[in-house]
């Protein structure tokens, strides 16, 4: 049953009339029946036979959408006494409203979480330390002004916000990266990976392709950090089994790439593929075929029909939202995206989840639920588009990154990987099958999909914490 706020007054008569006149797109073409036909069919009663999940950066959910009408949001936020940000009293001040170029990093590992949340307040993102040990002070109490991401805004009116989604861990993108792929990074009994791996400089690469004597940092059950005592980044340096979803899919032929940018440049963590992780990938015939670069090619594959059952799509440094980037171009790399498989014959047959990897360091209102190892993480933006999502629709249900993986395992009846996506509720309640399909509207941009396959200029990954 829908709650009160699931769809959103002003579009409400929008919604209705885009429903009535829905009808379905052309039909899938040879090349796209044949490659669905090799991928194996999908669950009986799913429609769905391309998953997309578009993985941006290092935002908190408040922070794209603490206005968003409905949803569960707030313009203020809680801090504590602090004399070296002038915060004299603990307390309530109002969130600012600030451009989506975050001018810097911002501090967001598993000690910064845990100091933000102040054992559940939420209350100390002020006292955070950033790499010069001095405090985050305000830094982390803004929002975006909703004009600067207006293609995710659209996105949200038309399909569905998920507003409860946490990342699994409280950590770095490296390890928020392999929770969506596996969703969770336990590498030895009791023990799980935290943050990012020790190497840094112009070797770095964070996988089995890192320099010699890299080192990972670990988290028990407990959540007692152990830094630089974790094994190499590569699963075959790990004590236990680390199968992710490629293994579930290559187990029932179910085709499956991870479209990610192009290694280069002289930055820290300048290979940022979570496949990378796993031995048999890195070393086996999957690694650039299944792994494939540069992120572009995804337009491609969507043009020539070759697009695989599930999808993982990685960006470009100034393409991901990343804080601390002098532009950021996300808004309409996820638009560009979204509007090749919408525009394309594909639209029918796919859904696409667009989330961010983990908080980035800035504030949200909700305490995450404590299940060990560092997570649950904060809360993290989360959209599901589809011409079978409810459109218009807010999820109240509390979701983690295991809900997308557990997702895909029933539509193509995978089994589990025993992670938390065997704990997790399904994304499947923002989607309605038996709806007629949406009518796919372009969403409007800034830049097309021209732009991101032209542009000149070699870029660096998405993040390059160190």
């Amino acid at each position: 049953m829908l709650s009160d706020r699931s769809i959103l007054p002003r579009y409400t008569a929008a919604a209705v009339i885009l429903l009535a006149g829905c009808q379905a797109t052309s039909p899938v073409p040879n090349a796209q029946q044949a490659a669905s036909q090799r991928s194996g069919p999908a669950a009986s009663s799913s429609p769905i036979q391309h998953v997309v999940i578009v993985i941006q950066e290092n935002r908190s959910f408040n922070n794209f959408f603490a206005t968003y009408p409905g949803a569960d949001g707030t313009t203020t936020g809680a801090v504590v006494a602090n004399s070296t940000c002038g915060i004299s009293a603990s307390g309530q001040i109002a969130l600012s409203e600030s451009p989506l170029v975050v001018k810097h990093d911002l501090n967001h590992s598993f000690q910064a979480y845990n100091t933000a949340r102040d054992g559940g307040k939420m209350n100390a993102f002020d006292n955070i330390l950033n790499a010069d040990d001095v405090p985050e002070c305000l830094a982390p109490y803004q929002y975006v002004k909703p004009s600067d991401i207006q293609p995710y805004w659209d996105m949200a009116e038309q399909y569905v916000l998920a507003e409860h989604m946490f990342s699994t861990q409280g950590s770095s993108s490296f390890t928020g990266h392999q929770d969506l792929i596996r969703g969770g990074t336990i590498v030895a009994p009791g023990q799980a990976m935290v943050d990012l791996p020790s190497c840094s400089g112009g070797t770095c690469r964070w996988g089995c392709d890192a320099p010699k004597g890299t080192h990972t940092s670990l988290i028990t059950q407990g959540d007692v950090v152990e830094a630089g005592k974790g094994p190499f980044p590569c699963t075959s340096d790990f004590t236990s089994k680390y199968l992710t979803l490629r293994d579930l899919l290559d187990a029932k032929n179910v085709s499956w790439k991870y479209y990610v940018p192009t290694p280069c440049c002289n930055t820290n963590g300048k290979l940022f593929a979570a496949y990378d992780v796993e031995y048999t990938v890195r070393y086996g015939p999957e690694w650039g075929t299944n792994v494939t670069w540069p992120q572009t090619n995804i337009f491609t594959d969507i043009s020539s029909g070759e697009l695989p059952a599930v999808s993982w799509l990685i960006p470009v440094e100034p393409d991901s939202d990343h804080p601390g980037e002098p532009v950021d171009d996300g808004p309409s790399w996820v638009a560009s995206v979204v509007n090749a498989i919408g525009e394309s014959s594909y639209w029918n047959s796919s859904a696409i989840v667009v989330v961010w990897d983990d908080w980035g360091g800035l504030y949200d209102n909700l305490n995450p639920k404590q299940v060990g190892y560092g997570g649950l993480g904060e809360r993290v933006p989360a959209l599901i588009i589809s011409p079978y999502a409810r459109a218009g629709f807010i999820s109240p249900t509390y979701y983690q990154f295991g809900s997308i993986l557990k997702y895909v395992e029933d539509n193509w009846n995978l089994g589990s990987l025993g992670t938390s996506d065997a704990k997790s509720k399904s994304i499947i309640n923002c989607f309605d099958y038996s709806q007629t399909p949406i009518t796919f509207k372009p969403i409007a941009s800034e830049r097309s999909k021209e732009y991101f396959l032209h542009r000149k200029g070699h870029f660096g990954p998405p993040d390059t914490d160190m």
